[in-house]
């Protein structure tokens, strides 16, 4: 004889399965209305720091093509000020490092207006322009 009984253990099993299963499917069915919205979501929990980035300076700056124009027109060693009258404040401010012996350089990133996932990076050494470079994220 078979028994259709189920003990008081078994009955809760099956209710968390049931409710593990309903609420998966919640979840697939809520990413499938609106799975832009929770990548927001998740996109606006993430760090706004760029990568790199040792101290945030300007949160807005960004760079326009005339000021690019006018900074690639700047020669190297031209003091540091000169700079600054083009470009104003940096988006920050990246970690110092030594790329000739004995001299400790500085480097500043500022987002392109028209991409801000490409930035421009200007290196200083003893406060005059050193050079700069593209950096794209």
């Amino acid at each position: 004889m078979v028994s259709t009984h189920q003990s008081g253990s078994g009955v809760a099993l099956a209710t968390i399965k049931t409710v593990m299963a309903g609420g998966i499917l919640l979840a697939i069915g809520l990413l499938a209305i609106d799975g832009q919205g929770v990548r927001r979501w998740l996109a606006a929990a993430r760090p706004k720091t760029s990568e790199g980035c040792e101290k945030i300076v300007q949160s807005n700056a960004q760079l326009s093509r005339e000021q690019l124009a006018k900074l690639l027109a700047v020669p190297e060693r031209d003091p540091k000020q000169t700079v600054r009258a083009i470009v104003a404040e940096p988006y920050c401010s990246l970690p110092q490092l030594q790329v000739r012996s004995g001299v400790t350089s500085e480097r500043e990133a500022y987002p392109m207006a028209w991409d801000p996932s490409v930035q421009l990076v200007i290196l200083y050494e003893n406060d005059e322009y050193a050079g700069y470079r593209f950096r794209f994220q």
